[in-house]
């Protein structure tokens, strides 16, 4: 199979979903009548075999379930979910989906004992090598609906076979404010959180102190492979789809008890560093909140880089997305640099904003951890899609209207690894 002919399929498929779950139950707040909401597809640590559906009611229910069935047709398989609790006025529940068939069409639907929701479609990983495309958004954050939700908007109708989505935490401003939360998944789209996997790390302000915002591990709860660290439960986890190894950290030091700053980060650094060490996939791709370069005035990835840096370039990690600094930046150390000044290796850094709420950039974070910017921009929001292959990934970010304004390609082949300025 050529690598062009499983990406048309897909962006076929995409399309048809995308139509397909229309009919769903929009995500706002849980309505009365005991309509389903707030659905989000998320994976596990093998998306290939196994997904989790989570999602919302105004009530408890009698019975919560998942029905599931090949989307060619076959037999209906009852799943019963998990109860996980309330947040915001509304009932949150869990299912688990596990002994599916890779790359395989599914369909599932949401009841609670006495409603059905439409059928929604969605498809599981395929193998390593297949190739695939996904969408990366920094902070949502603030003014979502008319600020950040037409840039989303722009990001799934540029990318409709998009098969998972990035969030780099600020997804909203006010951790436990249940109308940002219903503005967020109105913003995103069920048709998009219920068929297209959601890999989402926490941000600062889905933190209310030190405490989690209750609706986080309720709507995306991770793939539960995370550091033996209940505090990090549901924010520092990987999953591996198609040859790319996806790994969530919680940078978010600033919201761990002072006494507890130091174990957060070195219970990460240890955790990733045997993830790293254990990695079977051809790419990895590492996502977190606070960066390890800043890339705004007056502030500084100091604490994070000194924890993390290190083993992302001893392991040679390909992309590190990030939000946090309301501003666009991409880099790299300059250690890194090759005698073509077009052509780098080693991670590539990267910092963006899908919000509205800006800062002015900086280079002096950068310069500090011994690193350079390559692209820089203030007063820009932005998108970004990613194409991967078997031996690229191909990285575009773009406004609105569709300008790119980065874009790189990262190789490897016989020749190692080499990132090339498109």
């Amino acid at each position: 199979m050529t690598s062009q002919a499983p990406r048309a399929r897909r962006a076929l498929l995409a399309a048809a979903l995308l139509l397909g779950a229309m009919s769903v139950a929009p995500g706002h707040a849980a309505a009365a009548d005991g309509t389903f909401d707030r659905i989000v597809l998320s994976p596990t640590a093998d998306p290939a075999t196994s997904a989790i559906v989570t999602w919302r009611t105004a009530t408890a229910g009698a019975s919560p379930t998942v029905e599931l069935r090949p989307a060619e047709g076959g037999p209906v398989t009852t799943v019963a979910a998990t109860p996980t609790g309330q947040a915001g006025g509304g009932h949150y529940h869990r299912a688990d989906l596990a002994s599916l068939t890779p790359d395989t069409a599914y369909r599932y639907r949401i009841g609670d004992g006495t409603d059905w929701s439409d059928w929604i479609d969605f498809r599981t990983a395929g193998a390593a090598g297949d190739p695939f495309t996904f969408l990366y958004l920094g902070d949502i954050q603030n003014d979502i609906t008319e600020g950040a939700a037409p840039l989303v908007r722009a990001a799934r109708a540029d990318a409709p076979h998009a098969e998972l989505t990035v969030h780099a935490g600020d997804l909203i401003n006010n951790a436990n404010a249940d109308d940002e939360w219903a503005e967020w998944f109105a913003a995103v789209d069920v048709a998009h959180t219920a068929t297209t996997h959601q890999i989402a790390t926490p941000g600062n302000h889905e933190y209310d102190g030190w405490n989690l915002s209750d609706h986080w591990t309720r709507q995306f709860p991770g793939a539960g492979n995370g550091p033996d660290d209940d505090d990090l439960d549901g924010t520092a986890w990987y999953t591996d789809y198609q040859g790319v190894r996806f790994i969530s950290l919680n940078s978010n030091y600033t919201n761990a008890p002072w006494f507890d700053v130091v174990d957060w980060l070195e219970d990460q650094e240890t955790w990733l560093d045997d993830v790293l060490a254990d990695n079977p996939n051809q790419w990895t791709v590492v996502t977190f909140h606070q960066p390890v370069m800043s890339n705004s005035e007056g502030r500084t990835g100091a604490l994070v880089r000194a924890a993390w840096l290190d083993v992302l370039e001893e392991h040679d990690v390909d992309l590190v997305l990030q939000g946090h600094d309301h501003s666009y930046g991409r880099g790299n150390l300059t250690a890194r640099r090759t005698d073509d000044p077009a052509v780098t290796t080693g991670p590539v850094y990267v910092v963006s904003v899908a919000g509205p709420k800006m800062y002015t950039p900086s280079t002096t974070d950068w310069r500090l951890a011994g690193a350079e910017v390559r692209t820089q921009l203030g007063d820009t929001q932005t998108y970004q899609v990613v194409d991967v292959t078997a031996d690229t990934l191909t990285y575009r970010a773009k406004t609105q209207d569709g300008t790119v304004v980065d874009a790189f390609t990262v190789h490897r082949d016989a020749d190692g690894k080499r990132v090339v300025e498109n």
